[in-house]
């Protein structure tokens, strides 16, 4: 069990780090369209303050993550969406291993597979496809996200909230992200005193 949280400080770490512009798209197909459209994107949702405008841009860029730039890649993505919705989880990660596969830099193939993974309860092989999805796209907030409630499923809620303040550090406005700072900044206040 230490191992799996000396795994999730370093995960932590990693993600800490600053972010640069004209960081790596999601799919190998990218171009440097597709690379500065997501930066603009990423900015824009920084910047926003309006909560459903946020949200809308934060949908533009689940759309762009989607983008695979290989029709047999989306094909199997969509595949391994109807076996996660039809809570056929095995299945769903055969798709998704062969999508790594041909596609290993695809950021968003890692954090289906990490979704999967968690799903199952199994987060250490979630947080390893975490930590592939945000080496891929460090400003990657649905992977963030589910780094920070395994950090808070396994009682580390220090780590928790440090991946929850980055969370906020890409999506301002995510009121789920702001809502777990605040309440595990009131727990870990009230446990120091």
């Amino acid at each position: 069990m230490r191992n799996v949280f000396a795994f999730f400080a370093l995960a932590i770490a990693l993600t800490c780090q600053p972010q640069t512009a004209g960081a790596e798209t999601s799919g190998n197909t990218a171009t440097a369209k597709d690379a500065g459209q997501l930066d603009t994107l990423f900015a824009d949702l920084k910047r926003e303050r309006n909560e459903k405008a946020a949200e809308r841009i934060a949908t533009r860029i689940r759309e762009e993550w989607v983008k695979s730039g290989s029709s047999s890649v989306d094909l199997l993505m969509l595949w391994a969406q109807q076996a996660i919705e039809a809570k056929k989880y095995d299945v769903a990660l055969d798709f998704l291993d062969q999508i790594i596969t041909l596609q290993p830099k695809y950021a968003e193939g890692w954090n289906q597979r990490a979704t999967v993974h968690f799903m199952m309860r199994n987060y250490r092989k979630s947080m390893s496809d975490i930590e592939h999805t945000l080496e891929i796209e460090p400003r990657h907030f649905g992977a963030l996200s589910g780094m920070a409630q395994i950090m808070a499923a396994s009682g580390r809620k220090e780590m928790a909230l440090r991946a929850w303040q980055r969370v906020l550090d890409v999506y301002p406005m995510l009121r789920t992200a702001q809502g777990e700072v605040s309440r595990l900044s009131e727990e870990l206040a009230g446990e120091a005193i």
